[in-house]
């Protein structure tokens, strides 16, 4: 014990020279980890083209535009109502659809759950799903199903199946493992080890997962409506085209409004759940 002490409090030259080695290699990461990422933010600085002194000299042009968007008009407040309760609509369905969706492809996509060829399939096709935007969707929908909100609803419902599923697969991946053994070695099969073991754990997250989609979906089924896909977009698109911008200015109030609100229960069935 007392030599074990000894070697700790007075190491030998050639344990200070390998430590101060190593010391030295971290700093050489740190250094070109730091080079690296100053390279990458410089390459899409200029590949963005980036120039704020001429947002600042325009400015005044931004100002005598945003000042055509009022007073707002709201004359057709009533359909606008209607059209942004379908924009709802479409969310809810999206994201109803497509959390369902997400269960199980979330489990083929966690490495804890399934073998890796299995596993990396799934999570290509993820990829696939929340990778295309729900625009690009909505264009393919329009042309399978024809105009209107259900167009919408499969669009958001595909990319955000590819969405939630990553997420959840997260969860699945972070969960205890003991109460899957505990059931595994009652005899259960491996449905009923994902049923009694794994979603009583990650449900909280999941519901949290889900309502944060629904918010956004609410958002993006706003502008849908300018490829054709229903909704309160195709108001919000033959306004702008019209250059009616106080009827544009009235409908985002409304959009804002109904986000908001949808904001606020959303807050409250989360707290209320996880």
């Amino acid at each position: 014990m007392q030599s074990r002490n000894h070697i700790i409090t007075n190491p030998s030259p050639t344990v200070v020279a390998m430590l101060e080695q190593e010391a030295k290699l971290l700093t050489t990461k740190k250094v070109l980890f730091l080079v690296a990422i100053a390279a990458v933010l410089i390459f899409a600085y200029y590949q963005s083209e980036l120039n704020f002194p001429v947002l600042l000299q325009r400015g005044n042009n931004m100002v005598e535009y945003i000042r055509a968007y009022f007073p707002p008009d709201f004359s057709d407040w009533k359909y606008y109502l209607s059209e942004t309760i379908i924009t709802i609509s479409m969310g809810i369905w999206g994201t109803l659809i497509a959390a369902i969706a997400a269960v199980p492809l979330s489990i083929l996509a966690s490495s804890n759950m399934c073998p890796v060829w299995i596993v990396q399939p799934t999570r290509r096709v993820l990829d696939a799903m929340r990778a295309i935007n729900e625009i690009v969707f909505a264009l393919i929908f329009v042309v399978a199903v024809g105009l209107g909100p259900f167009a919408g609803v499969l669009a958001l419902f595909v990319h955000t199946a590819g969405a939630l599923g990553k997420l959840f697969s997260e969860a699945v991946e972070a969960i205890d493992p003991g109460p899957v053994e505990g059931i595994r070695a009652t005899g259960a099969n491996q449905l009923q080890e994902v049923i009694f073991g794994v979603i009583p754990q990650v449900l909280p997250l999941w519901t949290s997962f889900t309502l944060y989609r629904f918010e956004s979906n609410v958002r993006s089924a706003s502008v849908l409506g300018i490829v054709g896909a229903g909704g309160i977009g195709v108001s919000l698109y033959q306004s702008f085209g019209s250059f009616q911008y106080q009827k544009v200015c009235a409908i985002l109030i409304i959009l804002i409004v109904a986000t908001a609100t949808i904001d606020f229960l959303s807050a409250r069935v989360r707290a209320w759940l996880v």
